[in-house]
């Protein structure tokens, strides 16, 4: 299944592209290199653009260089590909004590996909005041974590909302620190420039 349509699947039919993705046999080298590091490159170049091209005006200064958009497109991208590779560790280490399958490459699969909405709204990023619009799409990936949940971890009905909730808070938790480290180690270094 090529990157497009399986990225169209995941997002309007999405019950029937995780039975597809279940029946997949890809490791996590191939899910970042086919699917995961070409999506995260969207809002990366966005930002990017926004950032560095474009700018924005924050109450009459106009906020813009290429510095920054680059500083800012580097953040996102390593944000995003940190943020899927220790949320896969987590649902990774969390699956034994809900005895669920522990396949690293199974909770890969799953968080790279639900990723999806948020790594196709970050187009939206070429305008930097629109960053809102495209962390809501995250929610969307919230959802499409919950469906997924059961056809790639063979989750038990049982099961599913406990482990759904313990790897939701744990992924919002992983994502905080990492981009609260990312920004200190990227952006504060240079922020006289």
């Amino acid at each position: 299944m090529d990157i497009i349509k399986k990225t169209k699947d995941i997002l309007v039919t999405p019950k029937t592209a995780w039975q597809t993705i279940a029946e997949e046999n890809q490791n996590h080298l191939q899910i970042l290199t086919n699917y995961l590091i070409p999506l995260a490159l969207i809002p990366a170049l966005a930002t990017f653009i926004g950032y560095g091209i474009i700018g924005h005006t924050i109450l009459g200064v106009h906020i813009g260089s290429v510095g920054l958009g680059l500083r800012q497109a580097i953040l996102s991208f390593f944000t995003s590909l940190g943020g899927v590779y220790l949320s896969a560790w987590v649902i990774y280490l969390l699956s034994p004590k809900f005895e669920l399958s522990s396949d690293f490459s199974r909770s890969f699969q799953l968080v790279a996909y639900s990723y999806t909405p948020i790594f196709v709204a970050g187009i939206l990023l070429i305008v930097p005041s629109m960053s809102i619009i495209a962390t809501l799409a995250g929610l969307y990936g919230l959802f499409l974590l919950y469906l997924g949940i059961t056809p790639i971890l063979q989750t038990p009905d049982d099961k599913k909302n406990t482990f759904y909730v313990v790897s939701l808070l744990s992924i919002i938790v992983v994502s905080i620190l990492i981009s609260s480290i990312l920004s200190v180690l990227i952006i504060k270094p240079y922020s006289f420039i």
